[in-house]
């Protein structure tokens, strides 16, 4: 396997392994998928929205390693420290699942819907550890062309998770609420990140 196919794995894998953590975002595309309102434009505000992230955080940090390339072990360690961390969380919830519902009401025109997408994705804390500050860090260790595979691949994950979660809401819906599934969902994410954080410790940068 090259390296850059190793890149591209690894970054779909992590970015799939945090955007499918129960939350807002994912209950509101949901929502909209079960019930064809807007559907378009919301996948197209979550898509967007993740990639520009992803690639901010991509080149920030990258830039930050091109000029001390002592920060890649930093960043090495503190990733796998951070994917821990995950897969401890994952761990947690899957002890104690819960279950992604999509109740509540329409958004009424497709305007209320993409500022009521923007405002869950923009305004939430959690997304800029996840894409910016995580994904960010996990590519840097990937090397200067590598990184960008990377990216491309955490991407490539945001538009795969959205576009199955919105079109296929009506069928994935009853699954989601069970907690037995996001019981198997959080154990294969606990496993994945720690297998990943333990194979960052092990290679050299």
């Amino acid at each position: 396997m090259t390296s850059h196919l190793v890149s591209l794995l690894t970054g779909f894998g992590s970015g799939l392994a945090l955007i499918v953590a129960i939350g807002a975002q994912n209950a509101f595309v949901l929502r909209q998928g079960i019930r064809r309102e807007h559907l378009p434009a919301v996948l197209a505000v979550c898509i967007l929205s993740d990639a520009v992230l992803i690639l901010a955080g991509t080149a920030g940090i990258g830039r930050l390693t091109e000029s001390a390339p002592f920060l890649v072990d930093v960043l090495r360690w503190a990733g796998a420290a951070f994917l821990l961390v995950y897969a401890g969380l994952s761990l947690r919830r899957a002890i104690r699942p819960s279950a992604l519902h999509a109740a509540g009401t329409g958004s009424g025109s497709t305007a209320a819907a993409v500022l009521t997408c923007l405002s869950l994705t923009w305004l939430n804390p959690h997304v800029y550890l996840d894409t910016v500050v995580l994904l960010g860090s996990l590519s840097a260790t990937h090397g200067a062309d590598g990184r960008w595979i990377f990216a491309a691949g955490a991407v490539a994950a945001s538009a795969v998770w959205f576009t199955v979660l919105g079109f296929g809401a009506r069928l994935l819906a009853p699954v989601f609420a069970r907690p037995t599934a996001w019981r198997v969902l959080d154990l294969g994410i606990a496993v994945f990140m720690a297998v990943l954080a333990f194979s960052l410790l092990r290679s050299p940068v």
